[in-house]
């Protein structure tokens, strides 16, 4: 598959899980990668992977809390390889899993500096090379928003934030030939999330699989995605097949939640 060949991606929040499968999935579809994130180290292991398929990666530390350091990828990404034809905004923060009036505004303010200002900043300094790309801006979000449980709530209110910024910005960079979209992922079935369930079957005094059915059970496929299935369908939305959507949320949760 080539959706994406002779296309310069963007991506920020490069880690396990999710972050390696989008780094991964672009390059097997065709993309040259500009890798950011804070650790070198996990910057380098994933450029090695996309070198591996035969793409071109950029590795640029990047702390996207920081303008400066926002610019300095922006400066780098277009010195590098001359254009930018989407930004895949990954990087996310959780706050406290406390009911929302017992989390601390400091930490409430640290997870909405990740999860919305720095996605509002990295749109806003790519608009240019992306206008020129007509090219495209991926959000992920997360099935959190469905959610009423209280311990997700300080996430939920960030990535809440995040859903109005994506269609605000579908908006008013849709004239410039910018669309601008977002996936919402529930529980991946990834290492991260196998921790927690490992977490919950200790304190619950049951197995991992019998956490992971229980987790499953709401779907309509009684699974959860993989992280290559989310990353495909982000993908998707970055490529020309994707060319007329905009301003809109696409569910990945092997049908947990319905719109």
């Amino acid at each position: 598959m080539s959706l994406l060949t002779g296309k310069v991606v963007v991506l920020s929040g490069v880690g396990p899980g999710l972050g390696r499968a989008l780094g991964e999935q672009a390059a097997l579809l065709g993309a040259d990668l500009v890798l950011a994130s804070r650790t070198e180290r996990r910057l380098e292991k994933m450029a090695a992977v996309v070198r591996e398929h035969g793409r071109r990666a950029l590795v640029v530390p990047t702390d996207i809390t920081d303008e400066e350091s926002r610019q300095r990828l922006v400066e780098a990404a277009l010195a590098e390889f001359g254009q930018v034809d989407s930004l895949v905004n990954n990087a996310f923060g959780i706050p406290p899993m406390d009911p929302i009036t017992t989390v601390g505004l400091d930490a409430l303010r640290a997870a909405q500096e990740t999860n919305v200002l720095a996605p509002l900043r990295l749109s806003a300094l790519f608009a240019d090379a992306l206008a020129h790309a007509r090219g495209s801006i991926v959000m992920v979000n997360s099935c959190v928003l469905y959610q009423s449980q209280p311990e997700f709530a300080g996430y939920k209110l960030s990535k809440g934030a995040l859903a109005h910024l994506a269609s605000s910005l579908a908006t008013e960079l849709g004239p410039r030939g910018i669309r601008v979209n977002s996936v919402a992922p529930s529980y991946i079935d990834e290492d991260v999330n196998r921790a927690y369930f490992d977490q919950i079957a200790t304190e619950t005094g049951r197995t991992r699989e019998e956490v992971y059915a229980e987790k499953a059970a709401p779907t309509d496929l009684k699974r959860l995605a993989t992280p290559e299935e989310v990353a495909r369908a982000a993908l998707f939305l970055a490529s020309d097949l994707a060319s007329a959507i905009t301003g809109q949320m696409l569910n990945v949760d092997c049908g947990e939640f319905h719109a």
